[in-house]
């Protein structure tokens, strides 16, 4: 009797000790499960914020510059295997560009003509940009009706004293043909083929040094490239701001656009520059660029 006892003793401890065992198993084996899992999480959510790569080719409007420039370091910033380039050539060339395959994306100062989408272009809408009408520092008007604005600019006002100014002969400096700046403003002010241009300069900085270094000049730039080299009047009483241009008072200004060809081979890398561009994240960029946020 007592041999058996010993033997059900022993059983049963090794029946406790066998459960024990099985419990340590278990957790073992459901710790290391769950550090497998973490682990296989960790790597997807590393491999997913890296995988984005390539390259992205925009060109186009010379106005864009400040905000393009600081979508290109935010966005390569957040996605370092992703190299997006741009050159500064005008709208027409970036919507050529965009039209001809050599960009993956075109940046135009204007919106699209009906004959561009026609051909098969997408204009997509990312900022807004109020066109400022600059007169030399020395010059002492400080507000024009649109109506005097085409006046001076299509030589019916020759001199600045029928505006208020000095005596002295008006000169208008604008941008080449073709770019986004000029068809803005022609278009909106309705003197298109008819301005009487001293000087055509290829870029909006070169009309505000133009302007800049002329007492009886006057010409047109961007918003968000005037500088105090220059003074910007008013628009009949409407100064050109961020509020005025969102909330439609500032009459003269346009949008800032991406333009992409219908049916081209899809790029991933630009597909997601263009998302974060028109995402929220983007809007604090566009305002310190001097340009004007959607909404």
């Amino acid at each position: 009797m007592k041999l058996a006892k010993k033997v059900i003793g022993i059983t049963a401890a090794a029946a406790v000790c066998a459960g024990m065992m099985a419990g340590c198993s278990s957790n073992s084996s459901s710790a290391a499960t769950s550090n497998t899992d973490n682990s296989t999480a960790e790597q997807s959510s590393s491999t997913a914020a890296t995988e984005l790569s390539g390259s992205v080719t925009t060109g186009g409007s010379t106005s864009v510059e400040k905000v393009v420039g600081a979508f290109i370091e935010a966005f390569m910033q957040a996605n370092p295997d992703v190299d997006v380039t741009y050159d500064p050539t005008g709208s027409g060339a970036g919507i050529t560009g965009a039209s001809e395959g050599t960009l993956d994306i075109g940046l135009s100062s204007r919106a699209l003509k009906d004959e561009e989408t026609a051909q098969g272009l997408t204009g997509t809408t990312f900022a807004l940009d109020g066109i400022a009408i600059i007169v030399n520092n020395e010059n002492t008007v400080e507000d024009l009706t649109l109506e005097q604005i085409k006046g001076l600019a299509t030589g019916e006002i020759t001199n600045w004293s029928e505006v208020g100014g000095p005596d002295a002969p008006v000169v208008l400096i604008g941008r080449e043909a073709g770019s986004g700046t000029r068809d803005g403003f022609e278009s909106i002010v309705d003197v298109e083929d008819a301005c009487k241009y001293e000087q055509e300069l290829n870029s909006t900085g070169g009309v505000i040094a133009a302007v800049a270094s002329n007492p009886n000049a006057f010409g047109y730039a961007s918003l968000s490239a005037v500088e105090d080299t220059v003074k910007a009047v008013t628009v009949g009483g409407v100064a050109a701001t961020e509020e005025t241009v969102q909330d439609g008072s500032y009459q003269i200004q346009r949008p800032f656009v991406f333009v992409t060809k219908d049916g081209a081979e899809e790029n991933a890398a630009a597909q997601a520059f263009m998302e974060f561009a028109l995402s929220e994240e983007a809007a604090d960029l566009i305002r310190g660029a001097g340009a004007v946020p959607l909404a």
